[in-house]
């Protein structure tokens, strides 16, 4: 007997039902339960032995009795409980009905059964949580679902993450970002290379070494040459004015709750970041460092450069010294630097990144907050503002 029950949410309806089913032989065989903006959807499958129809009257009266609606079919299977085998997410400002029946249609077409829907986000995007399951289990398969999906997030502007579903996408236990363009608004090398009056240049070679089209570690020491004579001070300014990305500060902060080791691997300067990584509370820091001689810069860089290759190298390492395995990883990047990195990683995000990069990425987003990384990871705005509400209480309450 399947018994699906309708109404304005309310203190006591769960247990009137319950209260009604344990005056007869009964036994409960499965239980779902969704409020949407008030409004209750329970269902309750069980196993009743007796009179069917007398029990289904004491069920219409109790719940009569408390205001809502009540359904039931006497005869309803019990299968077995699938285990979804993907978890999709959308997010989109906004996520238009058309956007969303294309994406259904996608997954109909690739055989994808949407088991449940929940919504994870109101702002600063709408975010969607999908479990679906698909009947087949390879990696090409997977390839084919991440496409498909890509392609209807490209004509409808939104982002779509896949993942595998089950333990595996709650295991991550660390993740590393990119720095410039990614953790913080813009790039180091360019605000360092304002001071000394080539900015523009720098910003050119930049930009191309983003795309792919130049080698980084010669790209980064044409650059790094054109801060020749700067005073080191210059170094503390441009700490003092670095700007976070939207949602830096939040993800961070939620990811550290959840006992995640958090750090950053970058292409840019060990001297200007460690600041910003020291005021997160970062576990670990990976960056270039620039060779300082009486007071200046000498446009050079000592030590090995962190580049593409360098920042995969990092990112094993820090996995290898707190004992994580790579599978347990993600990484966030916005350019071509960053494709090895995002590769090895259990999950790779782009993050308004370079089409080189969105194309190897599990996950790209294009909205600038940084906090959709959260949204990804299956963890809810309301989540994120009741933990941060009980830290603002604990904080308040004097400590003996």
């Amino acid at each position: 007997m399947l018994i699906t029950v309708t109404g304005h949410d309310k203190p006591g309806v769960t247990s009137v039902l319950f209260g009604a089913l344990s005056t007869r032989n009964v036994s409960i065989l499965d239980v779902e339960q969704v409020v949407i903006r008030g409004r209750l959807t329970l269902g309750v499958l069980v196993r009743c032995i007796g009179d069917s129809e007398e029990l289904q009257e004491v069920i219409e009266q109790a719940m009569d009795s408390v205001g809502v609606d009540v359904t039931v079919e006497v005869g309803a299977e019990n299968g077995d409980r699938r285990l979804s085998t993907h978890a999709v997410v959308v997010l989109g400002s906004p996520v238009s009905a058309k956007s969303f029946s294309a994406l259904a249609g996608e997954l109909a077409r690739q055989g994808g059964n949407i088991d449940s829907i929940r919504g994870i986000a109101d702002y600063p995007v709408t975010g969607l949580e999908l479990l679906i399951s698909v009947d087949r289990d390879s990696v090409a398969a997977d390839a084919a679902l991440r496409k498909g999906l890509a392609g209807v997030a490209s004509k409808f502007g939104i982002d779509v993450a896949v993942e595998r579903g089950g333990l595996a996408r709650r295991a991550k236990r660390l993740i590393v970002f990119d720095v410039d363009s990614t953790l913080i608004q813009g790039e180091v090398i360019e605000m360092l290379a304002a001071r000394a009056g080539r900015e523009a240049e720098v910003a050119a070679v930049t930009e191309a070494a983003m795309r792919g089209e130049l080698d980084f570690a010669q790209s980064l020491h044409e650059r790094v040459a054109a801060l020749a004579g700067l005073d080191v001070s210059v170094l503390d300014e441009v700490a003092g004015e670095l700007e976070l990305t939207p949602g830096a500060r939040t993800t961070i902060r939620t990811l550290h709750r959840m006992g995640y080791h958090c750090g950053v691997v970058s292409g840019g300067f060990r001297q200007v970041i460690e600041p910003l990584a020291h005021e997160l509370e970062l576990d670990f820091v990976k960056a270039n460092t620039l060779e300082i001689s009486e007071g200046k810069l000498t446009g050079r860089v000592v030590g090995e450069v962190v580049d593409r290759a360098g920042k995969a190298k990092a990112l094993r390492a820090f996995a290898d010294s707190v004992g994580v395995p790579m599978e347990q990883t993600i990484a966030v990047g916005d350019g071509a630097n960053d494709i090895d990195m995002l590769t090895v990683a259990g999950l790779g995000i782009a993050f308004n990144a370079k089409p080189a990069l969105q194309e190897v990425a599990d996950a790209a987003l294009s909205h600038p907050f940084l906090d959709a990384v959260l949204f990804i990871l299956g963890v809810t705005r309301d989540e994120i503002e009741a933990a941060d509400a009980i830290d603002g209480v604990m904080r308040r309450v004097p400590l003996n």
